[in-house]
């Protein structure tokens, strides 16, 4: 059996004495994915359990009529987390599954009509800024460089380090002051640019990773330059495309894969976990397990109380992340003048943010994200149709919103707004509409308070602030995911497989 302590303590983790070391894998969202290929890779024979029927966590895949929709994540932004996971089995990411970069990465559409191209080469961002603001282009190279900084440390340096000794982010405090890390994403970008509608484009990248750029720490302005180096890709097939590549492995590794069981609790010898005990009563005995549940769930529904160490039960006070509403349709024509990603702003930012995150309550205006698949990959769609996901940041489910009410009275306000806009004659084509709310979130993922990215990025929420990925209090027990370090979004979620990887036992045996 194998025996985990604390980074704090001096002792390392010993080798499991079983000739065969089990892993048991919670969830097969991207970070659980990622985990049970580093844990194969290092011997362990693992077992992975996914609540939903597919593999994927929020990654789902939803077909409708014809339309292909991927639920969850739609951008990659740093391929090469996922081309080393086949790499740990000398094989090439190319055989399972294709990225092709986009350009632009996104569309900004703002509510004069006006729109901002970003992404491709630098000279084709900077085109682009000087059409908007002739005066912000050295106002984002001066914002890129101090992207690059951030990126060297949080990115490059921290991102796949373990957080779990205080030492460890003391050790960090004097760059992180350096950086100004204690500046939220807004005033990072208002300190380098002077329009309003650049502003809302540069600092919009925290909505993606579950956190207010009012709000969100500027260590995330890192974002600008992990686009910069590597762009925006789109896995063809789609996300589930990547899912897919990834479950294909596994089996070619001989990784177990049990999907529609749900992980009801811990299966615990004092304070060392045992196993875990599904649903349907059957208890899968394990020398190491990871979770890739929403933390807030695992230490408040998934082992006794009275079993919690001090600091995680601190941390279920964390402030938790927007929620979201996903609507998905297709149409029957296709709309080619419409860009693969477009973030689509509202009349208010500051304003609506204060009411999603702060007050939590659900306005009449939104701002959207619409994604249109078809755009690179028409497979998505019968011939002469399109595909479409849009989604609207909107309070948790701490905030007092009826989705039985008010789903279908956003659907159909949506569908409003994209029509007087970049999407004519929609109500007309718009075939198949369904829509996913928090509570949707919360069923499907067991995601708390139907929150979309777990715990918000804020500075007090962050490294070490964040939940570790060794469980305090509980041996054998890791934690992978939106919630853990390095945090949300897919290079984060993925980031956080190869800390786990630096803190289990290895074991020889394959």
């Amino acid at each position: 059996m194998a025996t985990i302590t604390d980074e704090v303590s001096t002792r390392a983790d010993s080798v499991p004495d079983s000739p065969i070391a089990r892993a048991v894998v919670i969830g097969a969202g991207f970070g659980g994915l990622a985990a049970a290929l580093r844990l194969r890779a290092r011997g362990y024979e693992v077992t992975v359990v996914e609540r939903a029927k597919m593999p994927g966590g929020r990654a789902q895949v939803f077909e409708v009529d014809g339309y292909r929709h991927d639920a969850g994540p739609t951008v990659i932004t740093a391929p090469f987390l996922f081309a080393e996971l086949f790499e740990l089995f000398g094989k090439r990411i190319e055989d399972y599954v294709t990225f092709v970069p986009l350009k632009p990465w996104y569309r900004f559409q703002f509510p004069d009509g006006d729109t901002f191209d970003y992404g491709g080469t630098l000279e084709d961002t900077l085109a682009e800024i000087r059409r908007i603001e002739p005066q912000d282009e050295a106002g984002y190279l001066g914002l890129l460089d101090h992207s690059k900084k951030l990126f060297d440390v949080g990115f490059t340096e921290l991102a796949d380090q373990p957080f779990h000794s205080p030492m460890a982010m003391v050790r960090q405090i004097p760059r992180l002051v350096q950086l100004r890390s204690d500046r939220t994403v807004w005033q990072l970008v208002c300190r380098h640019l002077k329009s309003d509608k650049l502003r809302q484009a540069f600092s919009i990248q925290p909505l993606l990773v579950g956190g207010s750029p009012f709000e969100t720490t500027s260590i995330y302005g890192l974002i600008h330059y992990l686009e910069r180096e590597w762009g925006v890709h789109f896995a063809m097939g789609g996300t589930g495309k990547l899912v897919a590549a990834l479950t294909t492995l596994m089996a070619e590794e001989g990784i177990e894969l049990k999907c529609g069981e749900t992980v009801s609790e811990l299966v615990l010898d004092g304070r060392r976990a045992t196993g875990v005990k599904l649903g349907c009563g059957e208890i899968l005995d394990a020398d190491v397990i990871v979770s890739n549940a929403d933390p807030l769930h695992l230490y408040s529904n998934m082992l006794p109380t009275e079993k919690l160490a001090a600091l995680p039960r601190l941390k279920l006070k964390s402030r938790k992340s927007m929620g979201l509403y996903v609507l998905y349709f297709g149409t029957a024509r296709t709309y080619p003048e419409v860009a693969h990603h477009t973030i689509w702003l509202g009349t208010r930012y500051r304003e609506l943010l204060r009411d999603i995150f702060r007050r939590k309550v659900l306005t009449d205006d939104f701002s959207l994200y619409v994604h249109r698949p078809t755009a690179t990959d028409p497979s998505f769609a019968p011939e002469g149709h399109d595909s479409f996901y849009v989604l609207c940041p909107v309070p948790n489910l701490d905030g007092d919103v009826n989705w039985e009410v008010e789903g279908p009275r956003l659907q159909a306000r949506i569908i409003e707004a994209l029509e007087k806009t970049m999407l004519p004659g929609l109500s007309e084509a718009i075939r198949s509409p369904f829509y996913m709310t928090p509570e949707d979130f919360k069923h499907d993922y067991l995601s708390v308070a139907g929150a979309g990215f777990s715990i918000a990025p804020h500075f007090t929420q962050s490294a070490w602030f964040r939940f570790h990925n060794r469980a305090e209090g509980i041996e054998n027990l890791y934690l992978v995911g939106a919630g853990t370090h390095p945090g949300a979004g897919l290079p984060g979620v993925v980031s956080s497989a190869k800390v786990i990887e630096k803190l289990v036992p290895h074991h020889a045996h394959v």
